[in-house]
């Protein structure tokens, strides 16, 4: 995994009047750029955080996971407060991402609209998802190196996106990695616990595993031919969780790997680090 040591020194502070002391004992390490992330250790006088107004949970030891969207605007706030009070904000400067953009000289073509009955299906679909999402397990595999569920050739680049005639398409929310057939096996990346097991193919992710890996960060694996744990079995990073396919809506067998911290779409490969040869 790359980490990148960051001191206090690299923030820019909103107001010098609010610095103290204290701030220097303020460490984030991780990936500060569209799609990253980062784990911080609080200084001990912090009782909350926050990032751009929005609360942020600190373990018992002090130590909280930050990240940011793919499209993450050029600045982060940063909130510490103190328990006489006092409030410290810091401006984190989160780097942009050249992504991998297509244009298409073509309109984007309309879809058939959906069925009553698909409409329903997708409709709970989504709900089990949002669901599953909205679970907090104290689980630790958030403080972890992650690695690779499965190696192969990437297929599907995060963030990548096609425009056309001027109007952007949905861009990818994760990696694809295609091993060349179905049946692969694939392991957790990282410590959790399972927050939904789909047996029965979603219309569109097929058979979806979701694992919770704790503090709102969370993967999901889609299109799989096989899974071998059910919701609320407990994962170890390496452990044998199941089998790459083609289900739900899929042009071939692969392994869609996502990963969100709360709402914000992250980049696995920051994770990660490059694929070393198998």
């Amino acid at each position: 995994m790359r980490a990148l040591a960051l001191g206090v020194a690299l923030f820019a502070a909103v107001s010098a009047a609010t610095a103290t002391a204290q701030s220097a004992d303020l460490a984030l390490a991780g990936e500060l750029t569209q799609g990253g992330w980062a784990r911080g250790i609080a200084p001990r006088a912090v009782v909350a955080i926050s990032l751009n107004d929005q609360p942020v949970a600190i373990a018992p030891d002090g130590r909280f996971l930050l990240a940011f969207d793919r499209d993450a605007a050029a600045a982060a706030q940063l909130t510490l407060r103190y328990a006489d009070g006092r409030a410290e904000r810091r401006e984190l400067a989160i780097a942009p991402r050249a992504w991998q953009i297509e244009r298409v000289g073509v309109g984007l073509r309309p879809g058939t609209a959906p069925s009553a009955e698909w409409a329903a299906r997708r409709a709970g679909e989504l709900a089990q998802i949002k669901a599953a999402r909205a679970l907090d397990h104290p689980v630790q595999g958030w403080r972890q190196g992650f690695i690779w569920p499965v190696k192969g050739r990437l297929s599907g680049r995060f963030g990548s996106q096609r425009i056309y005639n001027g109007v952007p398409g949905s861009y990818h929310s994760g990696l694809d990695i295609a091993t060349g057939g179905s049946g692969t096996p694939f392991v957790a990346p990282a410590d959790g616990v399972v927050i939904l097991a789909a047996q029965s193919p979603f219309s569109l992710e097929g058979r979806l595993l979701m694992i919770d890996h704790g503090m709102g960060l969370n993967s999901a694996f889609l299109h799989c031919s096989e899974l071998a744990v059910k919701t609320g079995d407990t994962v170890r990073q390496g452990q044998y969780i199941g089998r790459i396919g083609a289900t739900g809506r899929a042009t071939g067998p692969h392994l869609h790997w996502s990963i969100k911290w709360r709402d914000s779409r992250l980049d696995p490969l920051l994770f990660t680090g490059p694929m070393l040869p198998r």
